[in-house]
C-alpha cells in the first residue's frame, strides 16, 4: 500500500510541474492582441511582418554653386578648423607673434605653403576642389587678419 501512495504522489507532482510549465510557457507563446498589425494602419499581419528594417531612398543632391567662393567663406569652412584652435600646430589667426616669421617670408612663400601643404597641413588645406586663385585670396584674407 505504501507503493500505491508513492505512485499517487509522483503522479500529482508531475501534474503540478506540468501545470507550472504551462502557466509560464503559454503566455509567452500566445499572440498579443496589441500586435504590430494593429499599429500599422490597417495592413494585414503578413505585410507588417515582412516590412524591411530600414528604408533607403536616393535623392538628387543640391546643385553645387558654380561660382568662386569668397575668402571669408573658405576660411570659415576649411582653414578655421585648425587656425582658430591651433590644431596640429597651426598658428592661430589671432596670434600675431606666431605669424610674424611667416609674414616675413612674403606672400609668395605663404601661397606656396597653402597650395602645396606644409607640415600637418595638406595641400589647399584639404579642400582640393578649390582653385589656386581661391586659395591665394584666402591667404590674403588671413594676412589681413594677422597684420
Amino acid at each position: 500500500m505504501a507503493e500505491q501512495h508513492s505512485s499517487k504522489r509522483i503522479m500529482w507532482a508531475t501534474i503540478g510541474v506540468a501545470a507550472v510549465l504551462i502557466a509560464i510557457i503559454y503566455p509567452l507563446t500566445v499572440k498579443n492582441p496589441g500586435s504590430a498589425a494593429d499599429a500599422s494602419k490597417g495592413n494585414d499581419e503578413a505585410d507588417v511582418r515582412i516590412q524591411p528594417v530600414a528604408r533607403f531612398e536616393l535623392a538628387k543632391a543640391a546643385p553645387v554653386a558654380s561660382g568662386p567662393k569668397d575668402a571669408a567663406t573658405i576660411y570659415n569652412s576649411v582653414c578655421g578648423a585648425c587656425h582658430n584652435t591651433g590644431a596640429a600646430g597651426a598658428p592661430k589667426v589671432d596670434d600675431k607673434a606666431a605669424w610674424a616669421p611667416r609674414v616675413a617670408t612674403g606672400k609668395e612663400a605663404l601661397y606656396k605653403s597653402a597650395l602645396g601643404g606644409k607640415n600637418a597641413m595638406p595641400p589647399k588645406g584639404g579642400a582640393a576642389d578649390l582653385s589656386d586663385d581661391e586659395i591665394k585670396a584666402t591667404v590674403d584674407y588671413i594676412l589681413g587678419k594677422v597684420k
